[in-house]
């Protein structure tokens, strides 16, 4: 089964039907998926095709990883990174 074409961006998906709600739940199951990041204090924000990730991040690996999970779903150009670093102290 085949819904549009295999090359539409990701505004192209969202005209088509593709909701905010769906977007954020995906990255929120993959970024749950992946037991190398504490997504616990990420939040996963939709403006328009734009995905905002804001909230705290524990280590410089997380900032990384979650931006790249993130734009494999939506394209590297629709992530916006707005994340703090409270890293544990020692």
């Amino acid at each position: 089964m085949k819904f549009g074409s295999d090359n539409a961006g990701h505004e192209e998906r969202c005209a088509q039907g593709h909701s905010s709600a769906s977007t954020i739940a995906t990255i929120e199951a993959a970024l749950s998926a992946d037991h190398d990041i504490d997504s616990s204090a990420i939040q996963i924000r939709m403006l328009g095709p734009v995905v905002l990730l804001e909230g705290y991040i524990t280590s410089a690996a997380d900032r990384g990883r979650t931006i790249s999970i993130a734009a494999m779903i939506v394209g590297q150009e629709n992530v916006q990174d707005r994340m703090l670093s409270r890293f544990p102290t020692q």
